[in-house]
């Protein structure tokens, strides 16, 4: 590459390794976009959004009012505005750094509406402003509001009564957000398991009452919401045939009651996220109880043994357990694969660690 391409060999070798790294995050956003193509930095691509996470968004302010117009005032390389695009909304961007908006513009084509400009100091009028400040510097994260770039408050201070999207990361602290005044919905959102965000939608973009929503991609072929909106009549009872390990934007946004009423599962204690029922919701893995025991290394090695278990999946809530040291410890010898939940069972003195080895359902 050097004899070949000289001072331009690294540049190349670092497109051509992006490239391949943006085809299974970014391959989703469709023909019209061939991410193949693209031109990114390390940063932009760590970044930007995974392509279902992006157009599950656009599709949702696709269907805010009929004639909405998005401006992606961060834009950076382009792929939200690329998914806006896809979901047939009128979409222009601006970001402040013109290197990433040269790569948008070769990204997006000529015919996207791009300037530069600073995110905190509006160019549009009336248009929904969405927002993904940048959490990572130098390849670190950042975890507090205030240490984003441009920060959660000043941009929650500069767009002050208009419609606003920000993007944030998965684990913001719901307290920081009300400190700042935000009255809107927190909506958590993964893809095929993985909590992906938290994504903020102003009171006038929000659903009806709605607070918190956990949307699951990767499910089903439309995905799963729920929302707080939801009923929450979700009982506290001993474990069925099953057990639900709820999936994490669910937990994440506290919405695990609303989750177990509407599959029409209960808890196994009010203050852990397991849930549990006769009959597994479909699409949604889940675990079979095969045998309960109270958490004791040596009795769940011999419950283990007798069940022939092999490779062992650990799951841990509540209880100080260390899965892959646990696991060492057990010396299981066996051909069968299985997995064990481990828990605490209620509070205070009455209080105890219980076991759960189970058949995974998938």
């Amino acid at each position: 590459m050097r004899v070949r391409f000289g001072d331009r060999a690294s540049v190349l070798v670092e497109t051509t390794l992006l490239r391949r790294r943006a085809a299974d995050k970014l391959g989703e956003l469709g023909p019209s976009f061939q991410v193949s193509n693209w031109l990114f930095t390390d940063e932009a691509l760590q970044q930007a959004t995974a392509a279902p996470v992006a157009m599950h968004r656009a599709r949702r302010l696709a269907g805010t009012r009929p004639d909405v117009v998005v401006h992606d005032a961060t834009c950076s390389i382009g792929t939200e505005l690329a998914a806006l695009r896809g979901s047939g909304t009128r979409a222009v961007g601006s970001d402040i750094d013109p290197v990433r908006l040269a790569m948008a513009r070769h990204n997006l084509g000529a015919t996207a509406d791009l300037c530069r400009a600073d995110a905190l100091h509006p160019v549009t009028r009336d248009a929904v402003v969405l927002v993904d400040p940048a959490r990572r510097r130098g390849g670190q994260r950042r975890f507090r509001p205030d240490d984003y770039q441009p920060g959660l408050g000043q941009l929650m201070d500069s767009y002050r009564g208009r419609d606003l999207v920000v993007k944030c990361a998965p684990g913001i602290d719901f307290d920081q957000l009300r400190r700042l005044g935000f009255d809107g919905e927190v909506e958590v959102t993964s893809y095929r398991g993985s909590v992906r965000e938290a994504c903020l939608w102003s009171a006038g973009l929000a659903g009806p009452g709605v607070r918190r929503r956990a949307s699951i991609l990767g499910v089903l072929d439309t995905g799963e919401q729920i929302t707080d909106t939801e009923p929450d009549d979700c009982p506290v009872r001993p474990a069925g045939r099953w057990i639900v390990d709820p999936d994490g934007a669910v937990v994440r946004a506290g919405l695990v009651r609303h989750y177990g009423a509407r599959h029409g599962l209960w808890q196994l204690d009010p203050a852990i996220a397991y849930l549990s029922g006769d009959r597994l919701p479909s699409a949604i893995r889940g675990f079979e109880v095969l045998e309960q025991l109270a958490f004791d290394e040596r009795r769940l090695r011999h419950a283990l043994s007798a069940l022939d278990c092999g490779a062992l999946e650990i799951l841990v809530r509540g209880v100080g357990v260390d899965p892959d040291a646990l696991r060492r410890r057990l010396r299981l010898r066996g051909s069968r694969p299985l997995s064990v939940l481990i828990t605490r069972i209620g509070s205070g003195p009455a209080s105890h660690a219980a076991a759960y080895v189970c058949r995974a359902s998938r």
